[in-house]
C-alpha cells in the first residue's frame, strides 16, 4: 500500500463589493486553464488561512481586502493532486481595486447569475453557497 499524503491546503476569497463577486478565471499556465475559481492560493507554513488569503490577494490582485467568516472547506482531488480549499466571505477595502495580473480575465458577477460560468470543481460547492444565499436574501 502507498502512503497517502496530505491535501494541499489552499483558500480562496470570495469578494464581494456593491452586491456584486469577484470571479478569476485561470491564467494559460495555469493547472486547470480556463477554469474560474475565486482568488486565493497556497497557505505558507506558520501563515494562518486569513493571513494568506491577504498575502495572495495582494500578490495575485494588487488589492487589499478584509477577509470574513468561512464559506465553505472542499476537499477536491484532481490528476495533480489533492487539495483542500477554504473559501472566505471577503470585502474589498475601501478605495482598492483588484488589477489582474496572472488571471486571464477578473469578473464581477451578481451572485444568482455566478453557475454561468465553467467553474473550477473545488469552487463549486462555494459557488452555490453563494448563490443560495444571495436567493434567500431577496
Amino acid at each position: 500500500m502507498g502512503t497517502i499524503d496530505k491535501p494541499l491546503r489552499v483558500v480562496g476569497a470570495a469578494i464581494q463589493h456593491n452586491n456584486m463577486i469577484l470571479c478569476a478565471q485561470r491564467g494559460a499556465n495555469k493547472s486547470l486553464a480556463g477554469y474560474w475559481e475565486f482568488p486565493g492560493g497556497k497557505i505558507e507554513v506558520g501563515e494562518t488561512p486569513q493571513q494568506a488569503l491577504r498575502r495572495e490577494i495582494q500578490e495575485e490582485l494588487h488589492c487589499k481586502i478584509t477577509v470574513g467568516k468561512l464559506l465553505c472547506k472542499t476537499v477536491q482531488h484532481y490528476d495533480f493532486g489533492d487539495i483542500e480549499l477554504s473559501t472566505y466571505h471577503c470585502t474589498l477595502n475601501e478605495g482598492e481595486t483588484p488589477q489582474r495580473t496572472e488571471h486571464r480575465q477578473l469578473q464581477w458577477m451578481q451572485p444568482d447569475r455566478l453557475d454561468e460560468l465553467d467553474w473550477a470543481t473545488a469552487d463549486i460547492k462555494a459557488m452555490q453557497q453563494l448563490k443560495v444565499s444571495y436567493t434567500k436574501e431577496q
